[in-house]
């Protein structure tokens, strides 16, 4: 999977670019020019297809503007060019630390008397000076709880969370912050009407950073460090960064930290960290969204303006790292299974090379026809394998992974990726591939031109990366001249032994690490305070936006063709990219065989092609194939490029009509898929969130475990499948198509391509999995070597009745911050926590209370105590509950459902029993709602449920005895969860 952040920085067709019409004919494509308008002058880039607008406010701050009107909103990203690699060998961590305390409020905000606070924090950061400087275990332990009295009586002036509470009454979605080697990000989605109040809480808060709740806020560090240990990927990860990287920062040190580092955490050294990095010439504010730049500019001058530049900041001189010789080699052991990532180091995002590179990444792995793709994966000769780079500033690497198959070792799939690489360095790959790789990256980057978050995205990585606009753009239109000897020389050159391997076993971590707990007294919430700075920012008045709701029988354009068939059609008014779907109300509930026979609907071909040749064919036409079944529906679909949709749909209907048996690739999928359900009862997630959060919804019987056995897997027949796949088109299905075309020409199109009988086959009657009760309190629980201990609350509710979809909205929104302000803020019990009231896809389904923490084996009775207290005994805060209703308010009056959206909106719909878009009750009942309302519904719904809990961790760190408290405890096995391991085992080896 390609990895988050690394969004390739690409061109969009020509046909969409925007000339200057005063350009020059001789004029070079992409020119920096400058523009003054409302008295603000600002730099443009011609043929930027984004028309973004590049401000310089005269204490140096950067300002990126980009207009996209898509719905009244716009997403902020706040980038600061300092990171991990920033912090000092001896303080590691401060980076990402600061990055949690810039949610703590500042002198203005987050306080009630900021002059009485500010004596007791001083004292809380001297003396977490003086418990660095302690070595003895117990007097650190009692000097901490020192520090704890006087945190504590800090906290009873402090308001929690009243940035979370600002940034939510306005309608802010999305709220966040991230911190890498070379940036720290802070980001969230507002409504473009409250532009002038978050910009004001913004100039506010990144003027002087106030350390409150310190200590609680240390110990979800602590969490999240926990959380990176138990991560044998992560673990990995930070292996190869260590063979890659001897001398730079990106290896040496980590960006979270070391534990003897976060058990003395300074105060001090992260005020300096602030006050040299955390200034205006060294950060950027970009925004992308339904905005207009000059007045946004005037706003941002108006609460940034004066704010003073760090004008002795120099950039961190790049430390140079020696040629890599020979392979550098490590091992990693955990619970997960077998892998391998292998890395070859380049320069940075800056370098030369960079386009070469990302251009030899995509024709390694394109997820469609990359030689990794097709010789690997579709051959089927590992379980999985792919590539990506990962981008930085100084330098970069190009990584790849390979997961094997059972009996294949971790340097046989290695050296098939090498392999690989060997074939570009003999030009032994087709001569349209660059090509069509081109344009796949094209029709990427106008997918994320259809989005604010990627838009935005985009300037931070550009001001970050220290790129001018005009290269950052270009970027496509050099990866384009690339010729096929240029890449061929390049690898031949680049790619040999200078490369760094990382071999993941499954198996006990002879270095196990884990951060205790500290002692911590509870702090108070003050949840009804409002500091001044709140008040007077409740008092401003916004311009009010009225919501708009999709009304689907003017919305969505609807047909049928000549046999029948529903089409669905919503018009692409912004580029030539199409998606057509073919919807069927059956999926693998009805069938367990046909997840099995969609997946290796892969590996077949026809008599005029094979499977191989199809993958190229739908590449090269810059189009692709999709056919998924989940439990109760099946999708087929096509999208790319409309003007090869014919293209498209008649590969498509060729494949699934004409499907050759093939029983050999079938026995070799059934190995690895064989491969796969053991390796997924080595995965973390997969047990917690897929297997006994089913178990404990459904009880043995579920969507999950309603799977072949391994036996009945291995006794498929190739004839078969191709059975189910060739009817796919005979059963009864509806079309949903998003593109530039008219739904006459859709139609049309579909009437003339779309081979369907004449009377298509009703569909069976759905297959139902009825939730088990939770009236009789459960737990449920499963061993694996972790540090952590992390558990599932499950109380089933009432049927579906849309009636009470406001108080659920209502309930989520008021609830849900109120548990991670109180267990995470006020206790420092979980880095992670959530509680829902879900409602159920179906009208005839049920209704979850869900609550999840994941905690410290050691905090496992305080946080299951707590979050059960909460759901029991909801606290109740008036300024919380109008803070809720004006953030649902602010969001449905801002949010828009557009483009396919729509089409979902309405089919998600259906299935509820609803013909209009639901969201006009919640808008309509919130606005009048009390919280007595809330207490109704909580007291009703919520209060006094009985749970069946699932929980997960080391059987030797768990409080058995405490669990006895919520239910008759009962261990399952991985048998028990998966379903279909209850069958006798079968050799993997097949015959």
């Amino acid at each position: 999977m390609r990895q988050p952040f690394n969004i390739l920085f690409l061109m969009l067709f020509s046909i969409l670019i925007s000339c200057n019409p005063s350009k020059e004919e001789n004029e070079p494509k992409y020119a920096t020019k400058t523009g003054e308008e409302g008295g603000y002058a600002y730099e443009y880039v011609t043929s930027d297809p984004s028309n973004t607008r590049i401000y310089t406010l005269d204490n140096g701050l950067k300002v990126y503007l980009s207009v996209y009107k898509d719905a009244p909103r716009a997403h902020v990203f706040m980038p600061v060019k300092a990171g991990g690699k920033n912090d000092p060998a001896s303080n590691t961590g401060l980076a990402h630390y600061l990055e949690h305390m810039m949610f703590k409020g500042t002198e203005a905000f987050g306080t009630l008397d900021y002059e009485k606070e500010e004596p007791l924090l001083d004292s809380v950061e001297s003396m977490f000076n003086t418990y660095a400087k302690l070595t003895d275990d117990q007097e650190r332990k009692d000097y901490y709880k020192q520090i704890d009295l006087v945190s504590g009586e800090a906290a009873k002036f402090a308001i929690p969370n009243e940035y979370d509470k600002m940034i939510s009454a306005i309608g802010g979605k999305g709220l966040n912050a991230y911190t890498t080697n070379d940036r720290t990000v802070y980001t969230v989605d507002i409504p473009s009407n409250e532009m002038d109040k978050f910009l004001e809480i913004e100039g506010s808060r990144f003027r002087k950073i106030v350390n409150r709740l310190f200590h609680t806020e240390l110990e979800a560090v602590y969490e999240e460090k926990n959380r990176s240990l138990d991560n044998d990927g992560w673990k990995a990860y930070e292996a190869m960064y260590e063979l890659a990287f001897q001398e730079h920062p990106y290896g040496t040190q980590t960006v979270i930290g070391t534990i003897d580092h976060l058990k003395n955490p300074s105060i001090t050294e992260i005020k300096k960290y602030f006050n040299t990095y955390y200034r205006p010439n060294n950060m950027a504010i970009c925004i992308s969204g339904d905005i207009d730049p000059t007045e946004t500019i005037k706003i941002v001058d108006k609460y940034f303006g004066n704010w003073e530049p760090n004008k002795e900041l120099k950039p961190l001189e790049k430390i140079e790292e020696k040629p890599i010789t020979e392979p550098r080699v490590a091992e990693v052991f955990g619970p997960d299974a077998d892998n391998v990532s292998l890395a070859f180091r380049f320069g940075g995002t800056s370098d030369p090379n960079y386009a070469m590179v990302t251009l030899v990444d995509m024709m390694l792995s394109n997820s469609e026809a990359g030689l990794i793709d097709l010789n690997l994966k579709q051959q089927q000769k590992v379980l999985n394998a792919g590539s990506y780079v990962d981008n930085m500033n100084d330098y970069s690497l190009h990584t790849f992974y390979g997961e094997p198959k059972d009996g294949q070792t971790l340097e046989e799939v290695q050296q098939l990726i090498l392999d690989q690489i060997e074939l570009i360095k003999k030009g032994e790959f087709d001569d349209w591939l660059i090509d069509a790789v081109v344009t796949d990256m094209k029709k990427g980057k106008m997918q994320e031109l259809e989005n604010n978050w990627s838009r935005a995205n985009d300037m931070v990585m550009a001001f970050t990366n220290g790129i001018p606009w005009e290269e950052h753009i270009a970027l496509m239109d050099k990866i384009e001249a690339i010729t096929k000897e240029q890449v061929m020389e390049f690898v031949k050159q680049n790619y040999k032994n200078n490369y760094v391997v990382v071999y993941k076993h499954n198996g006990e971590d002879p270095n196990k690490q884990h951060v205790d707990k500290p002692f911590i007294t509870k702090v108070p919430v003050n949840r009804d305070a409002q500091s001044d700075f709140y008040k007077k920012l409740e008092e401003k008045k916004s311009p009010q936006l009225k919501p708009v709701f999709v009304d689907y029988e003017k919305d969505i354009a609807k047909t049928k063709t000549k046999t029948g068939i529903e089409i669905l059609s919503i018009e692409n008014k912004e580029n030539e990219l199409f998606n057509l779907i073919l919807l069927l109300d059956i999926g693998s509930d009805n069938d367990p065989a046909m997840k099995v026979a969609v997946e290796y609907l892969e590996f077949l071909g026809t008599d005029s092609l094979n499977a191989e040749e199809f993958k190229k064919e739908f590449y090269k036409i810059g189009c692709s194939m999709n056919v998924y079944a989940s439990g109760d529906r099946t999708y087929i679909t096509l999208s790319g490029l409309d003007e090869n949709m014919e293209k498209s749909l008649a590969l498509f209907e060729d494949l699934l009509h004409h499907a050759k048996p093939d029983q050999e690739a079938l026995d070799e999928f059934i190995k690895r898929e064989l491969k796969a359900r053991e390796d997924a009862k080595k995965n973390k997630s997969t047990i917690l969130f897929s297997g006994l959060m089913s178990y404990g919804q459904y009880g043995a019987e579920s969507s999950f475990t309603n799977v072949l056995s391994n036996a009945e897997l291995q006794a498929l027949q190739a004839s078969d499948l191709t059975k189910k796949i060739n009817d796919l088109t005979t059963m009864e299905h509806s079309i949903l198509y998003y593109g530039p075309r008219s739904i006459d020409d859709v139609k049309k199109v579909i009437n003339e391509g779309h081979k369907v009988p004449e009377k298509l086959t009703p569909l069976p009657e759905p297959v139902e999995f009825a939730q088990a009760s939770t009236e009789k309190p459960k737990v449920y629980w499963t061993n694996y070597d972790m540090v952590q201990t992390e558990f599932i609350m499950l109380a089933k509710g009432n049927q579906y009745d849309k009636s009470i979809a406001p108080e659920v909205r209502a309930f989520n929104e008021y609830f849900g911050a109120l548990v991670f302000q109180e267990i995470r803020e006020a206790e420092g019990l979980a880095y992670s926590v959530f509680s829902s009231y879900s409602t159920p896809s179906k009208s005839d389904k049920d209704d979850v209370l869900l609550a999840y923490v994941g905690t410290q084996a050691d905090k496992q009775s305080e946080a299951m105590a707590a979050i059960n207290n909460l759901l029991d005994n909801m606290p109740q805060s008036a300024g919380d509950f109008e803070v809720a209703k004006k953030a649902i308010l602010s969001k449905i009056e801002s949010e828009r459902i557009t483009k396919s959206s729509i089409l979902w909106n309405y089919e998600n719909a259906k299935r509820l029993d609803l013909d209009y878009d639901i969201r006009k009750d919640v808008y309509n009942k919130v606005q009048n709602m009390t919280f007595d309302d809330l207490k109704k519904f909580h007291d009703e719904y919520v209060k006094n449920q009985s749970y069946v809990t699932v929980l997960i961790g080391n059987k030797d760190k768990i409080n058995f005895e405490d669990l006895k408290n919520y239910g008759e405890v009962e261990e399952l096995s991985l048998e028990d969860i998966f379903g279909y391991g209850k069958v006798e085992k079968v050799d993997l080896e097949m015959e």
